[in-house]
């Protein structure tokens, strides 16, 4: 006697999507790297992937404004909207010729980022390359992050280098300076 399969699942019932498939999929290999060579190698690695993302992003803005080089003010407004592009809640705390302050309240890798800080390496390289690309130079420290357990993100994009090393900056440079 052959046995039935046993009945299938109603889809409704499994919680697999795309999305969440691949948020998943980002946060188990942030904690393989972690685990494997530590958190400061594994933020390097996705400090790589970072860059490559802000590259991409930056050209994207610039052609669809049509604009060889963003404004500060324009700057600004790209980093909260791309975040609102891909579900996070970022907003200007400040604005000011040496910094933009933004908070957040929603991170893009919902749930999956906590205890994945290497995973924040992807806002500090997209802001910082997007930032240096169009001013010149970037400095990016995060100084409250929901991975780290806080209820909201505090990250800092200092416009214009500091004489004295703040602890945990990341600094961004201009790739090619003609222009």
């Amino acid at each position: 006697m052959v046995e039935a399969d046993p009945p299938m699942t109603a889809p409704e019932d499994i919680h697999l999507e795309r999305d969440v498939f691949l948020r998943r999929l980002l946060r188990e290999l942030a904690g393989t790297l972690q685990d494997v060579v530590g958190l400061d190698e594994a933020s390097g690695y996705i400090s790589v992937v970072g860059a490559a993302m802000g590259e991409h992003i930056n050209n994207e803005y610039r052609r669809a404004l049509a604009v060889d080089r963003l404004s500060r003010e324009q700057v600004a407004a790209v980093l909260v909207d791309l975040k609102r592009r891909i579900q996070g809640d970022f907003f200007v705390v400040e604005e000011a010729e040496d910094r933009i302050v933004l908070g957040n309240r929603a991170c893009p890798f919902g749930e999956f980022v906590l205890g994945r800080p290497s995973l924040c390496m992807m806002t500090s390289n997209v802001f910082g390359s997007i930032a240096a690309e169009n001013l010149g130079y970037a400095g990016v420290t995060l100084d409250r992050t929901i991975a780290q357990g806080h209820a909201e993100c505090r990250v800092v994009v200092h416009l214009r280098p500091s004489e004295h090393t703040e602890p945990g900056i990341r600094e961004y440079f201009r790739r090619d300076d003609a222009g």
